[in-house]
C-alpha cells in the first residue's frame, strides 16, 4: 500500500520494504521524494495535519515530548517529522508558514538532534528570505473556452486542477508571464477533468512550469447531422492548420 502510494505521488526514488522506517533491504528514499511526501500530508490531509504541531502528549500516564526542537524555537513552524537510525543519521521534515508562503524543508544525516534542528532553521530562515511565492490561476476557475468537434456543444470550458501557484527567487515575479495553449481538436465526448491543453510559465522566453488544462464540464457527443457536418469541417481544418 505505501508502494502504490508513493507511485501515485511519483517518488520515483523511493521504495518502502517495511512500514517502520528502519533499515532493510531495497528500503530507500530520497530528501526530494520527502518533501514530496510531506507537500501531500499538508494539502491532502489537513484534518489531522495539526497533530504534528503538537509540543507534547500524554499516553498511559508518560508524558512523550515531540523531538522536532524548532516547535519551540520557531512560532511559524508547525510540522513536520523527525527520524533517527545509524545509516541515516539525524532527519527532519519541516515545515513553516510565513505571510502565507508555507516551505518545506529536508535535512538528512545530521549528527545530533540539535544539528538537524539548527540546519533546518538555516533553510527555512534563507527560504524565506530570499524567495516568494506567487498564484498565477486557481483551480476550477474557468480560464478559456476550447473548441470540441462532434458535440452537442462546439466549445467547452477549461481551467486548471490544482492552483497554478510558484515559489521563486525574490524579484522574478514582475520578469514572469503566463500563456494559454489549448488543443484545437478535442472530439466529444468530453469528460470533465479532460486534458485539453497547457499553461505555460515563462521567464526570460524560456518556459518554467507547465500545467495542464482541464476541460470544467462535460460535453456529450452530438447528433448525426452535427457529427456529420464537424466531420467535413474537420478535414478543411487539417488541411490549412
Amino acid at each position: 500500500m505505501m508502494n502504490t502510494a508513493a507511485k501515485r505521488l511519483q517518488l520515483t526514488n523511493t521504495n518502502f520494504a517495511n512500514a517502520t522506517g528502519l533499515p532493510a533491504e531495497d528500503h530507500y528514499s530520497s530528501a526530494a521524494d520527502m518533501a514530496k511526501l510531506a507537500r501531500a500530508i499538508i494539502y491532502e490531509d489537513p484534518e489531522h495535519y495539526s497533530i504534528y504541531a503538537q509540543k507534547e502528549f500524554f499516553w498511559n500516564g508518560i508524558k512523550q515530548p515531540n523531538r522536532n526542537l524548532l516547535l519551540w524555537r520557531d512560532k511559524t513552524v508547525d510540522g513536520l517529522k523527525t527520524g533517527h537510525t545509524d545509516e541515516a543519521g539525524y532527519c527532519l521534515v519541516a515545515s513553516a508558514v510565513r505571510d502565507d508562503m508555507r516551505l518545506i524543508s529536508v535535512v538528512f544525516g545530521a549528527s545530533s538532534e540539535a544539528a538537524r534542528a539548527a540546519e533546518t532553521q538555516k533553510l527555512l530562515t534563507y527560504g524565506f528570505r530570499f524567495f516568494e511565492t506567487k498564484t498565477f490561476y486557481n483551480k476550477g476557475v474557468e480560464l478559456a473556452e476550447s473548441k470540441v468537434w462532434k458535440g452537442e456543444n462546439s466549445t467547452v470550458k477549461v481551467g486548471l486542477a490544482q492552483d497554478l501557484t510558484l515559489t521563486v527567487p525574490r524579484g522574478q515575479v514582475s520578469k514572469m508571464s503566463a500563456a494559454m495553449v489549448l488543443d484545437e481538436s478535442a472530439v466529444a465526448p468530453v469528460t470533465k477533468g479532460d486534458r485539453l491543453g497547457v499553461v505555460e510559465v515563462r521567464l526570460d522566453g524560456n518556459v518554467l512550469h507547465t500545467a495542464d488544462l482541464v476541460a470544467l464540464e462535460d460535453v456529450a457527443e452530438g447528433g448525426f447531422f452535427r457529427r456529420l457536418f464537424d466531420a467535413v469541417r474537420m478535414f478543411f481544418y487539417s488541411l490549412f492548420n
